[in-house]
Formats: structure tokens, sequence, C-alpha cells
């Protein structure tokens, strides 16, 4: 298991009270995906920086968090323990969600995760058995066409993998690991599993405030992250 050290932002340990879809774009407040949250029991899938967890822990919000990664896991325990807020906290696979019983999660919650899972249907349908019927399943990726790029080299814009390329691939300080997916393969998977796609975005970069230590000139000509919000279909 890849055991580097996470990135974080320039005070040291990331911080703020609203969710994050990715690096240098818009937030929650401008993208109003979750809806309120207050009372509402939040499964985030990858718990990153813990920026997440905490800010829902924050406004509310009933949050169990996961992640493969035990020091990612101690980071975002000890952001919880800094706001002094409960976050129920697992170190194991999101796929593996055996400890929640189904139909009980209000909200599902993947910022950049699911792109480390080598069988994303596996995970969606994982996220599909939890949540309650019609409840969102909220997710970002790193952007399909920001995978065929390294964005680390001095030609960054230049095409250095296939679209139809899907071996994982090392993903620098962003990610440990990637798992490229096309357009396709992101949405039949979360079709198969029984959810019904209901926003799509392709955020560009902010253009006010710091940049985050992720920030690439590239990402003024290609989207960095693709967002999506689901639903769980009824029977």
């Amino acid at each position: 298991m890849d055991q580097r050290p996470v990135p974080v932002f320039p005070d040291g340990i990331p911080d703020g009270d609203t969710v994050v879809y990715g690096p240098d774009i818009a937030d929650e407040g401008a993208l109003r995906l979750l809806g309120g949250v207050e009372g509402r029991r939040i499964l985030e899938l990858g718990v990153g920086t813990g920026r997440n967890a905490v800010a829902l822990a924050r406004q509310g919000a009933k949050v169990i968090a996961v992640d493969t990664d035990a020091a990612r896991i101690d980071r975002a325990r000890a952001l919880a323990d800094r706001h002094d807020v409960k976050v129920e906290f697992h170190h194991t696979d999101p796929a593996e969600l055996a400890f929640i019983r189904a139909d009980t999660v209000d909200l599902v919650l993947s910022v950049h995760s699911s792109a480390n899972v080598p069988d994303t249907d596996r995970l969606f349908r994982q996220a599909h058995r939890v949540l309650r019927t019609e409840a969102p399943f909220v997710l970002s990726i790193p952007h399909p066409a920001w995978n065929l790029i390294d964005a680390r080299s001095a030609d960054s814009l230049r095409i250095t993998h296939s679209w139809f390329d899907t071996t994982p691939r090392d993903g620098g300080s962003w990610q440990p690991s990637v798992h490229p997916v096309t357009f396709s393969d992101l949405f039949g998977g979360l079709y198969r599993a029984g959810f019904r796609m209901e926003v799509v975005l392709e955020p560009e970069p902010v253009t006010s405030g710091p940049r985050s230590p992720w920030w690439n000139e590239a990402m003024r000509m290609l989207p960095a992250t693709l967002v999506v919000r689901a639903r769980k279909l009824g029977l």
C-alpha cells in the first residue's frame, strides 16, 4: 500500500467549513449539490485530507468516513479533534462496507477517491446498497481529459496517454495511483448499479484566491475534475 505523505494546504492542515470537490474549482458553497446536511447520515468514501468529513460534521451531519490508508485516517481524526467534532472513521476498503446496513445512509460522497479503486463497479454497487431509495451519490474524479496529459512535464498540454488506455498510473502528489476511466465507463457503471444521473459538471478553475498545492497552469485549458451527482433509483 502506498504510504507517501498526503499533500496539505499551505497552513499545514486543510481546513474550511464547506465541502470541496477538487483543487482550484468551486466548492459546495457555489455548486450546491448536497442540500442541507444537518442531521443526515453521510458516508464519505476516502477521507483524503479530512477536510470534507470535518466540514460536514461541523454542519451537524452524522459522518462515517472510510479510507484504506491509516495515515490519512490519523490526519483526518486529528483535524476532527482540532474542531471538536465527532466523525466515525473506519480503516477499510471503500468497496468493503459490510459493517453498514442497507438503506441506512442519506448521502454518499466520494471526492477523487474512486479513482484509486480498481473495481469501480463494485464500489458503486456498495454505495447503492447502503443508500436509502432516492438518496444522492455525489462524486468527483480526475477528468478523463486530464488523464490524457502528464501535468508534471514541461510540456503539460501535450497528449501522452491514449483515451482508451485504462492502465493504472502514478498520480504524483495529487493521487498515489490513478485508474483512468472514460465517460462510458463511469456512466455505465453508475447505471448498472441502479443510479439515475442528475448533474454532470466540468468546473473551470476559480479566478480568485490563493492557488492550492495541486495547481497547474494546464488547468486553464483542460478541466481537471469531473463532478457528478447521481440518485439511487427506487424499485
